[in-house]
Parts: C-alpha cells; structure tokens; sequence
C-alpha cells in the first residue's frame, strides 16, 4: 500500500485547512494516476476525479484506517472508470488465454541466441514506456484492472480481491495472464496463429518444451513468492539447467519492473488547483453540516 494514504489519514485528523489542502491534493494525484492507467483518457481521467472525490467528502473523516479508505478510493474509482472508459477499436474482446501468452518454439530458440545487447534492443527499450502504456490499454478491461492495482498501485493481493470483487485465486489468475500479455507487447512478441489443429496435439511436444511450458504457467507465483515450497525447489531445480526459462524469466521480470516504475500520470495544474479548491469548500461545508457530537469525536 502506498505511504500517501497512510499520511491522508494523518492530515484529516488535524482538520486544519493546510492538512485538509494537501490530504485532498494527495488524493487528486493519486486518483487521477490511476485512471489514467484503467481509462487511458485524459478526459475520463479528470470526470472520474472529480467525482470519486465528490462522492468521497462526506466520508473523508470517517476513515481511521488507511487500508479502510485505500480499499473504498479504489473501489469506487473503479466503478466509475470502467463504466465511462472510451473503449479502443483494438481492445481485445475475449478473455487472454494462457496458451497464447506462453513463448512457441520460435521464441523459445531466440532466448538461447540473446547474449549481448545491440544498438536495436537499446532503442527498443527507449520505446517502452509508449509500448507499455499501449500494452496496458490494450488489455480487457477485467486482466487491466487486477494489473494496475497490483502491479503499479503496490496493493496487495487480497486488497484487489476486495476491491474488485474476486477470489485470491482468481486475482492470482488474471494477473500472471496480464504480465504475460505485457511481457510479450514489450518484447515486441508476435503472437502465435490460431492453429487449426486440435488442442490436444499439444502432447506431442518434446517433453522439455513441455515442461518449460508448465514452469512458465508458475512464474509469477514463484516471483510473488507464491509458490509453495516443494515446487519452487522442483522450479529451481529445472531453471539451472535450462537457458531459455531463465531468459523468460528475465523478460517476465522486466516487464514487471516496468510496469512498477511507470510515471505518474499528472492533471493539469490549473485544473488540478480548481478542482481541490472547490473539494476544499464542499469539504468543510460538509463538516459544519455534521451534529456537533459527531465533530467533536472525529
């Protein structure tokens, strides 16, 4: 969980108009850095703020708990973002199916013949922040969610399942999906074709293919520390000898990082100091309104 809400829940208790102005501030940044990330529109972004923080005055000074109004801000923010998001025309329409995110044999040779960086992987990684903010976008809206809470919000697996409604397991699912999408628009992937030929020709792979495949599917268990003991050993175990799984790896691990580091989104300043004006004064109307007992105690 982020400090900044840990230090919003601070500066309300103060109630003086400097702690309220920056509590609100903190809030707008962070609401808004989200949105941005789920909506991938300006526009949206900025509604979505504006009325996340509306609706959240009259119970700003209720929250004791920082992880209390993490879970509420997000939850709500989520709503509104996934009800207005300006759909992409290249949105994917189906669910991400694992088999379609793991390497093909094709990519599994080239991890043997990566040894050096060239003048073309470094200007690849120069594109990535584009590449990752497509990626994102680019992601069904329900894998895209569990990601940016996750991943680039620094919540924990069960304040996503709070948030978003769904089971650990499932939140655990849809993430490690996410990142494998990601890894691979970061990688600049292709994604293998539709292959008319039925699913259980899959057997037939060589036994080593095959059982790369099966680690890459606990990959982020084993990152999250996830994994339970006995198979992280069997993972490790088969990673020593195997380069390419170690380069997946790699690639896995890298994708994540960047998805931990992208920048923060910013508002306009102007509209940004416009809107916390305005929450500022419908915030302290909202206290004076409150029955005198109910101040004293908060």
């Amino acid at each position: 969980m982020r400090s900044e809400f840990k230090q919003v829940v601070r500066l309300l208790k103060q109630n003086d108009e400097v702690s309220l102005d920056e509590a609100l501030g903190l809030l707008q940044d962070t609401v808004f850095s989200f949105s941005m990330k789920v909506c991938g529109q300006r526009q949206d972004a900025e509604d979505t703020t504006q009325e996340v923080l509306l609706q959240s005055l009259k119970k700003l000074s209720k929250f004791d708990s920082p992880r209390a109004l993490v879970v509420w801000l997000y939850k709500v923010a989520k709503t509104r973002c996934l009800m207005s998001r300006r759909k992409s025309k290249f949105a994917p329409k189906e669910a991400l199916s694992l088999e379609e995110l793991m390497p093909d044999k094709k990519e599994l040779a080239s991890f043997q013949q990566k040894t050096s960086e060239t003048p073309e992987t470094i200007a690849v990684r120069r594109e990535n922040a584009k590449r990752l903010r497509d990626a994102v976008q680019n992601l069904p809206p329900e894998y895209r969610l569990v990601l940016v809470l996750r991943d680039m919000e620094e919540l924990s697996d069960n304040d996503v399942a709070e948030i978003t409604g769904l089971k650990p397991g499932t939140v655990r699912v849809r993430l490690h999906r996410a990142r494998l999408f990601v890894r691979k628009a970061l990688e600049r992937v292709q994604p293998p074709k539709r292959s008319q030929v039925p699913v259980s020709t899959a057997k037939e792979q060589p036994p080593r293919e095959r059982r790369c495949r099966e680690m890459f599917a606990q990959l982020s268990d084993y990152l999250d520390e996830e994994l339970d003991s006995s198979l992280c050993e069997e993972l490790e175990k088969h990673m020593d000898g195997c380069e390419p799984c170690q380069a997946f790896l790699a690639s896995l691990e890298r994708s994540i990082e960047q998805c931990r580091k992208a920048p923060t989104e910013w508002m306009d300043p102007k509209s940004a100091s416009e809107l916390r004006r305005s929450l500022l004064t419908e915030y302290q109307r909202a206290l004076a309104r409150r029955p005198v007992g109910n101040r004293a105690s908060s």
